[in-house]
């Protein structure tokens, strides 16, 4: 008897845990973009964005660049948004000149440490973070992201 009891107990409380939700709301954010407009996460509610942590030193950002940027042509007009959040010290003196000669047409703005400690950003980049047309985070990628991967999970959000 005192079995069933426990079992009983222990599948209640699995079945509370799972009606829950968990998802984590995605940290907002307002910073000027490389075109002077200002990015803020809060007003791209409706939206799966990606919020690509990244640097111009960083090979493996680099390299996943072209990929987000090829995904974001197939995918803006049916939701998609891409803020990619540069964490170079140096600010728009390194960043811009690298936006311009990658051609990169989703917005990139200057992020800081408040900004990566807020997100949970480990000490790796990229990291890009999936956040629901809801705001929540949906998917955290830590390194290199391929486009085929990148699209996966955009599209099982759309």
């Amino acid at each position: 008897m005192r079995t069933k009891k426990v079992v009983g107990f222990a599948l209640m409380l699995m079945m509370l845990a799972l009606s829950q939700s968990y998802a984590q709301k995605a940290p907002n954010f307002k910073l000027k973009a490389q075109d002077g407009k200002i990015v803020e996460l809060a007003k791209l509610k409706g939206k799966v964005v990606a919020v690509n942590f990244w640097a111009t030193w960083c090979g493996p950002c680099r390299k996943e660049i072209p990929g987000f940027m090829e995904v974001y042509r197939q995918y803006k007009d049916k939701g998609l948004e891409i803020v990619g959040v540069s964490l170079d010290q140096d600010g728009w003196e390194v960043v811009k000149p690298y936006v311009e000669q990658a051609k990169m047409n989703y917005p990139v703005v200057v992020g800081d440490g408040e900004l990566a400690e807020a997100y949970g950003v480990p000490n790796a980049i990229p990291v890009t973070y999936i956040v629901d047309k809801k705001g929540n985070i949906a998917k955290k990628h830590v390194g290199f992201m391929s486009k085929e991967e990148f699209q996966k999970v955009v599209i099982s959000l759309l």
